[in-house]
């Protein structure tokens, strides 16, 4: 049967299965065949299970015999991606880096163990900037992830793979992680909706660490409403993850999104981001026409001050890296992963770091090691803490005058693949807008808000067109309202 991917989502496969027109061995054996026509041009996947459609075949079982057991399974056979830094036990993770070539996991993070018992089904695992470093997925030891509306650019990074195979239509839903933007950045430059929760909300158990008070896993679909409906399913506090929040902490907001009163929701935007230079002129338009949706969508737009957001990209790559250099010492040869051979000890890590790490994982390791070095660290990374409590304190204050902070989500459209390889700072202004939600924990969502038209022609002689997104960034554990806004703005 011909099954129309791009118009699937979650609900729509629900109901197709619940009438029987569509099984979820079907459903797989699509999107098989979606990456084998165009996965080798994008490079999203590392690796397709070989179980796929194992794991179909016993979805479709059990929704035959066992009625009772598939009405409590929510995704029971809905085909999900997994970024390539999360364990699933008896598969490879290998966070797109040589040294974990051969790496296969021993347990299931608790993202994937809750998706199991939802039913959900995983058809591969995805390319990746290595350890998530990076913002263009050109750092992955196994070639940069193509951007499916234009295969000369990159698909943005970290998690270039989870927005790329979206965007192709390759999967239904996938997982990334968001350390400084890593899930609402590419998803801003596939075209595809992408979550940041609440530091705290989702389980870092099982995902490999990269910079530990800053990473969030996240989900990636083309909608606001799978995305809440996944973020529901893998939200919680969990016994293995000291950092996660309780129900007490969270204070009732799971969930809420219905709740919202959509006339009453006030907009806030920033004028020192605005002004501050380096956005590329389309899309600043294309913030200013979003802005203009939602006035006439009666929602209120208000001006907030944040003095000191000037500072968030400054303090993310002190803070950053010096977390990058105490998670990556783990790697060293001995534990795990793969080992070069020296003439003693030191030559066996000096050998194998340098030789299956790539140079932005080292480039990181570096200027961690040199912030947090004595002498350095009281200048440098004490410093930058106290910077970050008082961007929190500048939102802390905004946030009692509005709902939620509009961005761009990202300052350009997807850039040509090699443009900003040669200059690390270039790269990293890429995250300017996303950073902070990351350094103060805040939940935040990039939205697809438009396109824009290249006079540059595609392969087939048309124009090309790269999408924009928008980002919302809502209090603490208000997931609920950036899903209420996020409805509203794609509705209007």
């Amino acid at each position: 049967m011909t099954i129309d991917l791009k118009t699937l989502t979650i609900s729509k496969v629900r109901e197709m299965f619940t009438k029987g027109t569509l099984t979820s061995t079907e459903l797989v054996q699509a999107y098989l065949d979606q990456i084998n026509l165009h996965d080798k041009e994008v490079n999203a996947f590392r690796e397709v299970y070989s179980d796929a459609l194992e794991q179909a075949k016993n979805a479709d079982d059990i929704r035959k015999n066992d009625p009772t057991q598939a009405s409590t399974m929510s995704l029971l056979g809905i085909p999900f991606a997994i970024k390539d830094n999360m364990q699933i036990n008896g598969k490879h993770a290998g966070a797109a880096s040589k040294i974990l070539e051969n790496y296969v996991s021993s347990y299931d993070a608790t993202v994937i163990a809750k998706l199991k018992k939802a039913g959900a089904i995983f058809i591969g695992r995805l390319n990746m900037d290595e350890f998530a470093m990076g913002g263009s997925t050109e750092n992955s030891a196994y070639g940069v992830v193509k951007n499916p509306n234009d295969l000369s650019r990159v698909a943005g990074g970290s998690s270039g793979g989870s927005a790329a195979s979206v965007a192709m239509d390759a999967v239904l839903v996938s997982l990334g992680s968001d350390t400084g933007g890593s899930i609402r950045q590419p998803s801003s430059y596939c075209g595809v909706v992408g979550l940041k929760p609440t530091y705290g909300r989702v389980s870092r158990h099982g995902l490999m660490a990269m910079g530990s008070s800053l990473d969030v896993i996240g989900p990636i679909a083309k909608t606001v409403e799978e995305v809440e409906e996944i973020f529901n399913v893998i939200s919680g506090q969990d016994r293995y993850d000291a950092t996660t929040l309780s129900d007490e902490d969270v204070k009732g907001a799971i969930g809420k999104s219905s709740n919202i009163n959509l006339q009453k929701l006030r907009v806030g935007i920033v004028p020192e981001l605005m002004n501050m230079g380096g956005i590329n002129p389309v899309v600043l338009k294309n913030l200013n026409d979003s802005i203009e949706k939602l006035k006439n969508a009666g929602v209120e737009i208000k001006e907030v001050s944040l003095p000191h957001i000037k500072y968030s990209l400054a303090v993310y790559y002190v803070l950053m890296p010096a977390e990058v250099s105490s998670n990556m010492s783990r790697f060293d040869s001995i534990k795990y992963g793969g080992k070069v051979e020296g003439k003693d000890l030191l030559g066996d890590y000096l050998n194998t770091r340098g030789e299956l790490l790539g140079k932005e994982v080292r480039r990181r390791i570096i200027l961690g090691t040199y912030v947090l070095s004595s002498g350095y660290h009281d200048a440098y990374y004490n410093k930058a803490n106290i910077v970050r409590d008082l961007i929190a304190a500048d939102f802390k204050k905004a946030y009692e005058e509005v709902d939620v902070i509009l961005t761009p989500t990202a300052p350009s459209p997807a850039f040509k693949m090699g443009q900003n390889s040669s200059d690390p700072v270039a790269m990293y202004l890429e995250d300017i807008f996303t950073v902070t939600a990351n350094l103060i924990g805040i939940p935040a969502i990039s939205i697809p808000s438009g396109v824009v038209e290249l006079d540059e022609v595609n392969s087939a002689g048309e124009k090309i067109k790269l999408p924009l997104g928008i980002q919302f960034m809502a209090p603490l554990c208000r997931e609920d309202v950036l899903f209420a806004i996020g409805k509203k703005f794609t509705t209007a």
